[in-house]
C-alpha cells in the first residue's frame, strides 16, 4: 500500500468514527479525516459513518462501511503494528469481544443517551453542531428538538424500555467492573498490546463514560481507572508493544473469562433471539435476559454477525477449536457456536 493519505468520513460523535481512528492512530497509517461530505468522493451503498474510502485496481475510490471488515482489510494491506492476535484461537475470541462492544455496548450507549433527560439534553443540544458550527443558535434549536424526537422514537430499535432500562444499566456496571478488574493486571483487553475488541469497546466508551452525563458518572464515581484507560486509548501511535504481547488461550487470566461470563449473560441470549425471529420470519424479537423479558424488531444485521462469527469458528482447525470450547465452556458464550459437520 502506498503512503498516501487514507480518506475516512466520520464524526466525533460516532462511537465506531472514534473506534476506527484510534486503530488507524494505533497502527500508524496516515489518514485524512473528513468531517463533512467530500462531493469528489463516491457515496456508499449504506450511508452509515464512518466511511472509508479505498481505491480499486484503476486507482478508483470505492467507498465502503462495517468497521470489522475494514479492520481486518487494513490488516491485509497495512502489515505493521496488527491489532488482530497471531494465534488463532485468540484470534477469534478476539473477534467475539470486539462484536459485543459493537452490537451490545451500543445498546448502552444508545439507551442512556436518549432515555434520560439530562442526557437527552447535552445530545441534543451538542451533536447537531458537529454537522457545521457555523449554524444559528435558531436554527440548532430547531435541530436540536427535530434530532431528539427522532433519535428517541428509535429507542425500540436497541431494545430499550422500561423493562429493559435495567437490564442494560446492570450490565453497564458489570462490564465497567470487569474491564476495571482486568485492567489491574493488564493495559488492553488482549493483553500487553490492543486488539480489534479493544478498540470496538473503547468506542463506546467514548460516549459512555466520557460525554453522555448519566453513564460518566457512573464511571466517574466507581471506576476512574476505566474513565483514564478510553483517555489513553484515543491516541496509541507513540505506545511500543512486543509483538508476543497478546493473550493466548493457553495464558488467558480469569478477568478476561469473566468478562465473557458477562458477554454470555445479555449479549448471547439476545442474538440467538434475533437471529432465530429472522429464521422464522417473526416481526418480533422476545426472550427473557435477566429474569426479564426482552423485545425488540428483528435486526438483520445482528444476524449477520451471528452467522459472521459462526463462519470464524468453523475456520478453526481442530486444535484451535479446542482451545476456544474449552475458554468457552461455561461462560454462555459457547451456546452461539455450531460445531462443523465434519466433527
Amino acid at each position: 500500500m502506498s503512503n498516501s493519505l487514507l480518506p475516512l468520513r466520520g464524526s466525533p460523535g460516532s462511537p465506531y468514527t472514534r473506534k476506527m481512528l484510534a486503530v488507524l492512530r494505533f497502527r500508524q497509517i496516515p489518514y485524512r479525516y473528513l468531517q463533512a461530505e467530500d462531493l469528489t468522493l463516491p457515496k456508499p451503498k449504506v450511508d452509515l459513518i464512518p466511511i472509508f474510502y479505498f481505491p480499486d485496481n484503476t486507482g478508483e475510490w470505492v467507498a465502503e462501511v462495517d468497521s470489522t471488515p475494514i479492520i481486518r482489510r487494513l490488516e491485509e494491506e497495512y502489515p505493521q503494528r496488527a491489532v488482530i492476535p497471531p494465534e488463532p484461537a485468540a484470534a477469534f475470541i478476539n473477534y467475539l469481544i470486539e462484536d459485543y462492544g459493537d452490537e451490545w455496548l451500543t445498546k448502552a450507549m444508545f439507551h442512556y443517551r436518549w432515555y434520560y433527560q439530562d442526557d437527552i439534553g447535552m445530545a441534543g443540544s451538542i451533536l447537531p453542531h458537529y454537522a457545521d458550527v457555523t449554524q444559528s443558535d435558531d436554527v440548532m434549536a430547531k435541530m436540536r428538538d427535530i434530532f431528539s424526537e427522532r433519535q428517541i422514537s428509535r429507542l425500540y430499535v436497541v431494545g430499550s424500555n422500561d423493562t429493559t432500562a435495567p437490564v442494560i444499566e446492570d450490565s453497564y456496571k458489570r462490564f465497567l467492573a470487569c474491564l476495571n478488574e482486568h485492567l489491574k493486571q493488564y493495559p488492553y483487553i488482549m493483553g500487553h498490546r490492543p486488539g480489534s475488541a479493544d478498540f470496538a469497546c473503547f468506542g463506546q466508551l467514548t460516549q459512555l463514560v466520557q460525554f453522555d452525563p448519566t453513564p460518566t458518572k457512573v464511571a466517574v464515581k466507581s471506576f476512574p481507572r476505566v474513565h483514564a484507560w478510553v483517555s489513553k486509548m484515543e491516541d496509541l501511535s507513540g505506545v511500543e508493544v512486543a509483538e508476543d504481547g497478546f493473550i493466548t488461550c493457553d495464558n488467558a487470566p480469569e478477568t478476561l473469562k469473566s468478562l465473557l461470563v458477562e458477554i454470555g449473560r445479555t449479549y448471547v441470549p439476545v442474538m440467538l433471539a434475533n437471529a432465530e425471529a429472522f429464521d422464522k420470519n417473526l416481526n418480533t424479537v422476545e426472550t427473557i435476559v435477566e429474569g426479564k423479558t426482552w423485545v425488540q424488531e428483528p435486526f438483520a444485521y445482528q444476524a449477520k454477525c451471528l452467522q459472521w462469527l459462526r463462519i470464524e469458528y468453523g475456520r478453526l482447525d481442530q486444535d484451535d477449536r479446542d482451545k476456544v470450547d474449552s475458554m468457552l465452556a461455561g461462560t454462555g458464550c459457547e451456546k452461539l457456536l455450531v460445531k462443523p459437520d465434519n466433527q
